[in-house]
C-alpha cells in the first residue's frame, strides 16, 4: 500500500510517499481503507522528535514507527474474529496509534466509532483527535450553563471544537486568536473574539469561570488571574522547552493548584471510542460541524505540514487518500 513515511527527525522534508506491507487486523483490530486523514499538532511535533523527551517512547535516533498521522476516517475491509461491533462495509473513524497517513490502517475496536452521517470522510477526519480532545477538557473543568468560558488558540482543530461544545453546553464563549481569524471564530459560535496581537485577555482580572489554554503564551500566574474564585484553568498545549515540552508548566500547576482560590487542571487527553460515538452524535444533531480549511493529497502531505506550521490555518488540514 501507499503510505507516507519518515525515516529521521525533522521538517516537512523528512517526509516521503513510499510502498510499504500492509497489516492484518489482529483478534480484537478493524481494517480500515482510509479515505481522508488529518494533519494534527501531535504528528508535527513528532515528525521533529519534540520536545526531545518524546524521543524516549518514539525512538531515540528515528521514529521506530515510520507512518505518521492519528485522525482517520474510511470504510472497515476486515475484521479481527473478536470484534462484534463492526463488519466489513460499515463507514468509520478513528484515532489511531500512528500509522494512519496510508491507505490502510489496523485500530483496535474500543477506538472506533461510526462516523457521522451528515459528513464526508474528509470532514470526519477532522473529528477524532481534536473533538475528543475538546471533549474531555470540558468535562475535566465540569463547563455548565451560564459560565464564562474562554477558548486561548479558539481558532485551530482543538480550539474550533471547545468553542462549539462550549456553546452547545450553554456558556457563553470568548475565543482568542489572531485577527485575522476572528471572523471565522465567531462564525462558528463564540459570543466575543480577541485579538491576540492587539489585547491581552489575561488583563481581564476575574473575568472567566473558565480558561482552556492551548497556546501557553502567557505565564501561569497571568494566566489564572483571568478567572474567577473557584473557576479552572485546563492546560492542554505541547509546547514548550524543545527538551522537555510544557512538562515545566505542568508541573507548576500541580504545585500551584492547592494554594490558590482557581483550580488548575492538566488535560491528559486520550483515545476513547465512547467520546468518539458522543461526538458522531453531536454532529449529526447538529450541535458542532467540523472545519477544513483545505485539503491536500496524500503525496502533498509535506506541503501540508509546512501550511501547519506557517500559522495559517483556519480548523483542520485534511489528507485524502482516496
Amino acid at each position: 500500500m501507499r503510505a507516507v513515511v519518515q525515516h529521521r527527525y525533522g521538517g516537512p522534508e523528512v517526509l516521503e510517499l513510499a510502498d510499504v506491507d500492509a497489516a492484518e487486523p489482529a483478534a480484537d483490530e478493524v481494517l480500515i481503507r482510509v479515505e481522508a486523514v488529518a494533519v494534527s499538532a501531535g504528528d508535527v511535533f513528532l515528525m521533529r522528535g519534540e520536545p526531545r523527551m518524546v524521543r524516549l517512547a518514539f525512538g531515540l535516533s528515528r521514529p521506530r514507527r515510520p507512518v505518521p498521522g492519528r485522525d482517520v476516517a474510511g470504510e472497515v475491509v476486515a475484521v479481527g474474529p473478536a470484534v462484534t461491533r463492526f463488519r466489513v462495509g460499515d463507514l468509520v473513524y478513528a484515532e489511531s496509534d500512528q500509522a494512519g497517513w496510508a491507505e490502510l490502517v489496523t485500530v483496535p475496536e474500543r477506538f472506533v466509532a461510526r462516523r457521522p452521517t451528515s459528513v464526508d470522510a474528509v470532514h470526519a477526519a477532522a473529528v477524532p483527535v481534536s473533538g475528543t480532545t475538546a471533549l474531555q477538557g470540558l468535562r475535566l473543568a465540569g463547563v455548565r450553563p451560564a459560565q464564562h468560558v474562554l477558548v486561548n488558540g479558539a481558532s485551530g482543530g482543538v480550539g474550533g471544537f471547545v468553542v462549539q461544545l462550549a456553546k452547545a453546553m450553554g456558556a457563553e464563549v470568548t475565543g482568542v486568536c489572531r485577527g485575522a481569524k476572528a471572523d471565522h471564530v465567531l462564525a462558528i459560535g463564540a459570543d466575543h473574539v480577541i485579538d491576540r496581537t492587539a489585547e491581552d485577555f489575561t488583563a481581564h482580572e476575574g473575568r472567566y469561570d473558565v480558561v482552556f489554554d492551548l497556546v501557553a503564551d502567557r505565564s501561569l500566574g497571568r494566566t489564572r488571574r483571568a478567572l474567577r474564585r473557584g473557576g479552572t484553568l485546563v492546560l492542554s498545549s505541547g509546547r514548550g522547552g524543545r527538551v522537555f515540552g510544557p512538562l515545566g508548566r505542568i508541573a507548576a500547576a500541580s504545585v500551584t493548584s492547592p494554594f490558590v482560590p482557581q483550580h488548575l487542571r492538566t488535560l491528559a487527553a486520550k483515545r476513547d471510542g465512547d467520546d468518539l460515538a458522543e461526538m458522531t452524535r453531536r454532529i449529526d444533531a447538529g450541535e458542532v460541524r467540523p472545519v477544513v480549511d483545505a485539503v491536500f493529497a496524500l503525496e502533498r502531505a509535506a506541503e501540508a505540514v509546512a501550511r501547519f506550521e506557517a500559522g495559517d490555518v483556519r480548523g483542520k488540514l485534511v489528507l485524502a487518500v482516496r
